[in-house]
């Protein structure tokens, strides 16, 4: 995700059991991978992942692990293929049932790092954001061999960058399934309601030139006065710490005397007035250029939501205790709830307060506790009529 704010829940469990999910096994390569009676195993799920962190994905650049990913899927009995934007897609369809999507994410932001595994964690860029969620994905939508229905995966493009246009062209061209997972970093025992929304925006100003004693605006402090003009308007409240408040960032700072611009991100709650924003900032800010370069919706479900339900009974059939989290940041899930009204829920094994650090990385374990919640909530989504499944968004 772009950035990893979060209203804090309890400390999760330090360690508990994991259990083995079956696989049908479809390929003849595929036992010297997944071995023993159609399981997907540890070495497996681990190797899957070591490697998708071995192939480099920053946004833009991503065509190498898509192709990896549809090998890998097709080698678990999937259909898959790269669609005409980019994302890679694996479906599975195991008779009459309603379509589960589980989206995830495939570029990372562009700095490297070595991947290596010590102390039974995996280091790599992506290990939390996103390719362990959706490495975990891929794993459990194989592994559910109980659940009735189809299974569709997609490895998403540029959810790093502020269009998301993987996640733009799925919300246009695909169509709607009966329910959505969407693949980040929760941590194994929580299941994300919502996320805040964004507004990004540039602040633009030119001036006639002058000497810099002389008492007339100068554009550095224009757009200087725009920034103490912005937060005022955000109110004494504003804050990234609260799910319910706006937040304001200055992400960039660029000019002169004669011209000036900066670019400003603004984290924005459910149900924010970003045309009474927008309003009131050029009027306080007149004569000044305001360019919206991104804006998507705050979205939020509720823990009765039919995807929140499975997760959770999930979480707790590995013997944990689902909490339910609020983030303060965006993912896909704002794009996708934009124009789909139904049952969705994020989850994904990892911390995000390691999104883009130079320590990323997962425990083994709490992947693999991931790979079997999955499992167990794609199982349960199976089993429920589609006609059940109504979207519950706010």
């Amino acid at each position: 995700m772009t950035t990893n704010g979060e209203t804090p829940g309890p400390p999760e469990k330090a360690s508990v059991p994991y259990q083995a999910v079956p696989v049908p096994v479809r390929d003849s390569a595929a036992p010297a991978r997944a071995a023993g009676a159609g399981r997907i195993t540890e070495i497996y799920a681990v190797g899957l992942l070591a490697r998708m962190l071995e192939i480099p994905s920053p946004s833009y650049n991503e065509t190498a692990l898509g192709r990896e990913l549809v090998r890998s899927m097709r080698e678990l009995g999937f259909t898959a293929y790269v669609d005409g934007t980019g994302n890679a897609v694996g479906e599975i369809t195991r008779g009459a049932g309603p379509t589960v999507m589980l989206l995830g994410h495939m570029d990372t932001i562009p700095e490297t790092m070595p991947t290596r595994s010590a102390d039974g964690k995996l280091y790599g860029r992506g290990a939390v954001d996103a390719k362990g969620p959706l490495a975990a994905m891929i794993c459990a939508a194989a592994a559910a061999v109980d659940f009735r229905g189809k299974i569709v995966v997609i490895g998403a493009v540029e959810e790093e960058t502020p269009g998301s246009r993987g996640a733009m062209a799925i919300r246009r061209t695909y169509p709607v399934p009966n329910a959505l997972i969407i693949g980040e970093p929760s941590g194994w025992s929580n299941v994300v309601l919502g996320y805040k929304g964004k507004l990004d925006l540039r602040l633009r100003v030119d001036c006639p030139s002058t000497h810099p004693s002389n008492p007339a605006p100068k554009a550095t402090e224009r757009v200087a006065a725009a920034w103490a003009a912005l937060l005022e308007l955000l109110g004494p409240q504003a804050s990234h710490a609260s799910f319910d408040q706006p937040a304001a960032t200055l992400v960039s700072f660029t000019g002169d005397i004669v011209s000036a611009e900066m670019d400003v991100s603004v984290r924005t709650p459910v149900g924010f007035d970003v045309p009474g924003l927008l309003a009131a900032l050029d009027e306080a800010w007149a004569g000044g250029e305001v360019t919206v370069l991104n804006t998507v919706a705050a979205c939020r479900t509720g823990r009765a939501d039919p995807v929140v339900r499975a997760l959770s009974a999930g979480i707790r059939a590995q013997e944990g205790r689902p909490t339910a989290k609020l983030k303060t940041a965006t993912s896909d899930m704002n794009t996708l709830a934009e124009v789909w009204d139904l049952p969705m829920g994020t989850y994904g094994p990892g911390d995000s307060t390691l999104d883009h650090s130079d320590d990323e990385h997962i425990l083994i374990t709490d992947y693999i506790r991931g790979i079997a919640v999955l499992t167990a909530a794609l199982t349960e989504l199976g089993g429920l009529d589609p006609a059940a499944l109504q979207g519950k968004l706010r």
